[in-house]
């Protein structure tokens, strides 16, 4: 029995199977981010009741090529995955971009601007995996009271930043669905 590993965002897998007229094909969804192309991507998986075991660890060995593969219990999550880290570097993206830009504002040149922009982010993301410690702790043990750090994020929490991130994540959770609920509609 063939196994189909669906990377399409937005399209799940009952209309997979209706597209392919195999009502019992065995069908992976998997929503991988971009990461993954230079193997640190983070991809969530949901398999129909028609994937065996065997085509079960076939598709997470594929998909731990790339990265983190973590299974879900519901397909209707795949929406908030999608939120969450199928557009997440983008945002990681778009606070690296906006930090080089401060840092140029500042006075420093583009290229030491950029690296130290870089560096900083990936040793955040290796100390938040490395340590097990949450988000919430390691930031609180780099900030000093009435120094320098502090007075940063009480800018960017005065600023909305957490309520932001939590409109952005809703609207993309949205728009997943809205995808999924088009895509999905029989134009037969």
């Amino acid at each position: 029995k063939q196994l189909l590993i669906s990377i399409a965002a937005g399209i799940r897998i009952e209309d997979i199977s209706r597209w392919l007229d195999k009502p019992q094909a065995a069908i992976v969804r998997a929503m991988p981010n971009t990461p993954a192309l230079v193997e640190a991507g983070a991809t969530a998986l949901f398999a129909n009741e028609y994937v065996s075991h065997q085509q079960h660890e076939l598709a997470e060995s594929i998909l731990r090529a790339c990265g983190l593969a973590i299974w879900l219990k519901e397909e209707k999550h795949m929406d908030a995955v999608t939120a969450v880290s199928g557009s997440g570097p983008a945002y990681f993206f778009l606070v690296m971009e906006a930090m080089e830009n401060a840092a140029i504002e500042l006075g420093l040149p583009q290229e030491t601007a950029r690296l130290l922009c870089l560096e900083t982010a990936f040793g955040a993301a290796k100390m938040a995996l490395e340590s097990g410690e949450s988000a919430s702790t390691l930031r609180k043990q780099v900030t000093s009271p009435g120094g320098t750090t502090e007075r940063a994020i009480h800018e960017l929490e005065d600023g909305g930043l957490h309520g932001l991130f939590e409109n952005a994540l809703v609207a993309a959770a949205l728009r997943a669905r809205e995808l999924a609920n088009e895509l999905g509609q029989d134009h037969a």
